[in-house]
């Protein structure tokens, strides 16, 4: 009941509250294994844990969807977002042809949007995009975001998080007689690891430190990007890896007055990080008068991340 509030109250009020916002999955999967036991123990405990779970449907973000949504018109706008590791720079995946199976997919469903969390910037990787726009965090390593358009950038910038790898660029295309501003935001990283014991903390008194360390960073760039954002009033789509959950203080800021793909078209989980229990923390976002038509987190396991694409119109 308490996690309900997260999406209301500030890291930076009370960081180590907001350390709840990564559990929220897992405390409702509880709940309805709970409902499960206490109801063939015949006992009435379900009850709590049935009115826990029933006020989430109506006051939070959605669990899970059981109906998606497909309407494919020709002129959607088709849009992904994918963190691609650096396409495996560093080799944590056993497989030197990820990089090419990762721009293979890509190539392959063409979105004529596409924004990247950890770009790395080499003249192997081969898109098929006229237009694009890609910023690097550190220039020794040559990553960082980029966004690939199908149409021409009359306008770009960079928002440039203070003492941070992290960042949120933007772009404004032109498609018909349309202006559409992209941004691309990638939050303050976690560095959460579940290969290493303690996520690489020797306790959890420091694990959950450096958790609310990276959410007090996450809620000063987020209100970066809300200052920017107040500048811009026509058509919007915001991807991006946000580090966080759909039941954090970030997403329901930037969310705000926001459609979420994966809300109006999306179907199961929509889990977007590769952990044992359903995440998701990567979006899509569009204004209110975006129509989203259909949204997909495919399974390609290339990376930490899935990549999700939505199809908007505004017709």
């Amino acid at each position: 009941m308490l996690a309900y509030f997260l999406p209301y109250i500030s890291p930076n009020t009370v960081p180590l509250f907001s350390v709840l916002s990564l559990a929220v999955p897992l405390l409702i999967i509880c709940n309805v294994l709970f409902i499960i036991y206490w109801i063939l123990k015949l006992k009435k405990h379900f009850i709590l844990s049935s009115v826990v779970i029933g006020i989430g449907l109506v006051f939070s973000s959605p669990f899970i969807k059981i109906s998606g949504k497909k309407d494919n018109l020709n002129d959607d706008t088709k849009i992904m977002s994918y963190n691609v590791r650096m396409f495996n720079l560093y080799k944590w995946i056993d497989d030197d042809s990820i990089a090419d199976k990762i721009v293979k997919f890509i190539n392959k469903k063409q979105p004529d949007i596409l924004a990247i969390q950890e770009f790395h910037d080499t003249k192997q990787k081969k898109f098929s995009y006229k237009y694009q726009y890609f910023v690097p965090t550190s220039k020794k390593n040559n990553f960082g975001l980029a966004i690939l358009s199908k149409f021409p950038i009359i306008n770009k910038g960079s928002l440039n998080f203070s003492k941070s790898a992290n960042n949120a660029i933007f772009i404004d295309v032109k498609k018909g007689k349309d202006t559409i501003r992209i941004y691309n935001i990638h939050l303050q990283s976690l560095k959460i690891n579940p290969t290493k014991e303690n996520f690489g903390e020797e306790t959890s008194e420091k694990l959950i430190k450096r958790l609310a360390d990276g959410f007090q960073k996450q809620a000063s760039q987020t209100e970066v990007f809300l200052r920017h954002q107040q500048n811009w009033k026509g058509k919007t789509v915001i991807c991006g890896d946000f580090n966080n959950t759909a039941y954090s203080w970030v997403y329901n800021q930037i969310s705000y007055n926001k459609k979420d793909a994966f809300t109006e078209a999306g179907y199961g989980f929509g889990k977007t990080f590769n952990y044992f229990f359903p995440m998701r923390i990567d979006f899509i976002l569009t204004d209110t008068g975006a129509t989203i038509n259909s949204f997909k987190t495919y399974s390609h396991k290339y990376s930490d991340h899935f990549p999700i694409m939505t199809r908007v119109n505004w017709n």
